[in-house]
């Protein structure tokens, strides 16, 4: 096999992992009823079920710097072998619970899986820019960033289809067996072994330890899986947030004294890494907040049905995925820095366009310079969409630009996880502001109705008014979503260019070249 071709079909099967864990991730949710009859949880302890998402994105999570650096120590390749044999480990017990109705056993062989998950796309993500050159890197990254958002999108629909095709949930775990095994021998047989004659990295492990401590207190404190519109944060949220803080700290002074460190800073160019993790994250805020709120605003303000709303941001889910490919594509040629910039304004567009649905949304239509009409719910969530995956390619190739080869794998999970930080606290933070608004706008629009009205006839007066709150109450948290990704377009400049790259430690510098003096 070539180079080329090897390069291809490692990176293909490395695709296809990211896409078994993206698909994992959300794919319980729509099969939620089958599980909580075959695990014992009655319909009135719902709450119970959310943790088979919140531990995979606790293991996702807390899990994926310190294996991102084991690739880094390890190679690519056993690191990828290892975290597919996990995931499939994971599904096998998780599959297993099923049959034997045990629900402790289903939240262990999630949590396997998302460990195993979270090291999948960093690693690839890695392997990507080991294969490629920087000129060519966007592009393969940004393909890979599409296999994860493609994932996150089908997930739900995934597993009906399974369901539907086999009558038992337990098959969407039991597939993954093979597609594993078929995902492994690719890689096998497509990547070489890590070189053992090199210098060994070595692994900050305590360092590892401790932020993977920070981020799962993070994940399960900033979690609410039963919002109620009063308390932001679950009951144990509060505490768990504070020691996240702590936990933070220790970890921070850890790595100014350590001798190995979790990111070594020779090399590196500080600025635009923090730069692209800053876009990372309110990219990620923006991403998690449409995620959420459209869906809510179609059930409280339109009235849509679940199935209903989840059809409607649909239309954001797909252009997500097709602004990923481009956006790779177009950064191979004009840079990450204008991509970025240029995607995270794109989404601030579509966000202000956003924020002015209201009841009457889906009477709305755009005229498009007199020639046609597009419907604003369309229209509107397919730009927000685009321009956010615009950027999810050029961001991991400016991120591992200025940062060693050596160290790649951890700066690709740095990238991840900046993005599901800001996933995390963004909407928890606008959740919370957006509440705060709605009941300032209600009390407003209830002190309009005449004090005469009176039983049935004033509740019935205010029935639109708490409609009509809702909606602006979303608009406000929507164009409070405009500024995050103004602030991530003006981040987005100080990005590397293309010409800017960390330089590798122990490579001696290139000599200048001199042009020759003048003869006279």
């Amino acid at each position: 096999m070539s180079m080329r071709a090897g390069r291809r079909v490692a990176i293909s099967a490395g695709s296809l992992a990211v896409l078994l864990g993206a698909l994992d991730t959300y794919v319980v949710v729509t099969i939620m009823r089958d599980i909580m009859t075959d695990v014992g949880i009655p319909i009135n302890k719902l709450q119970r079920i959310t943790w088979i998402v919140t531990l995979y994105l606790l293991g996702y999570i807390a899990a994926m710097p310190l294996l991102g650096r084991a690739s880094d120590r390890f190679g690519r390749k056993m690191l990828l072998q290892v975290s597919l044999a996990t995931f499939m480990v994971g599904s096998v017990v998780t599959a297993l619970a099923g049959h034997f109705g045990d629900f402790h056993m289903l939240l262990a062989g999630r949590t396997i899986q998302g460990i195993a998950s979270g090291a999948l796309l960093p690693v690839t993500l890695a392997l990507g820019a080991d294969l490629w050159s920087q000129r060519n890197r966007a592009g393969v990254l940004g393909g890979i960033g599409a296999a994860q958002e493609l994932g996150s999108v089908l997930g739900p629909l995934y597993g009906i289809f399974i369901v539907w095709l086999f009558h038992d949930w337990r098959y969407v775990f039991w597939i993954n067996v093979p597609l594993t095994l078929i995902a492994m021998a690719m890689i096998q047989f497509s990547l070489p072994s890590h070189d053992r004659s090199a210098e060994p990295e070595r692994i900050d492990l305590v360092g590892g330890l401790l932020l993977a401590v920070t981020l799962g207190l993070a994940v399960i404190g900033l979690y609410n899986p039963n919002p109620d519109g009063k308390q932001v944060l679950p009951s144990y949220g509060l505490p768990l947030v504070i020691g996240a803080l702590v936990a933070a700290v220790v970890f921070f002074l850890w790595e100014r004294y350590a001798r190995t460190r979790l990111i070594d800073p020779a090399g590196v160019h500080f600025r635009p890494f923090l730069s692209a993790l800053g876009t990372s994250v309110t990219a990620g805020a923006a991403l998690m907040v449409t995620l959420v709120d459209v869906e809510l605003f179609a059930q409280g303000v339109l009235g849509k049905s679940q199935t209903e709303a989840a059809g409607l941001l649909l239309w954001f889910l797909i252009a997500l995925p097709i602004g990923a490919v481009l956006g790779g594509w177009i950064a191979t040629r004009i840079g990450d820095r204008a991509v970025t910039f240029v995607g995270m304004l794109i989404a601030a567009g579509g966000y202000w366009l956003i924020h002015y649905w209201r009841e009457d949304l889906l009477d709305r239509q755009h005229s498009i310079f007199g020639l046609f009409d597009v419907p604003w719910v369309h229209s509107d969530l397919l730009v927000a969409g685009l321009g956010l995956g615009l950027v999810i390619g050029p961001l991991s190739s400016a991120t591992l630009r200025v940062v060693p080869a050596a160290q790649h794998g951890v700066a690709s999970a740095a990238v991840v996880v900046a993005r599901m930080t800001g996933m995390l606290i963004g909407v928890a933070a606008l959740s919370a502001w957006g509440f705060y608004r709605f009941n300032h706008i209600l009390a407003e629009k209830l002190a309009q109705i005449p004090p005469e009205l009176k039983g049935i006839s004033r509740m019935l007066a205010q029935r639109p008014l708490i409609t009509q709150a809702f909606g602006e109450m979303y608009g406000d948290i929507f164009r409070a979503t405009v500024l995050i990704c103004i602030v991530g377009a003006l981040l987005g400049l100080l990005i590397s260019g293309r010409k800017e790259h960390a330089e590798e430690p122990g490579v001696a510098e290139p000599e200048p070249v001199v042009d020759p003096a003048p003869t006279v």
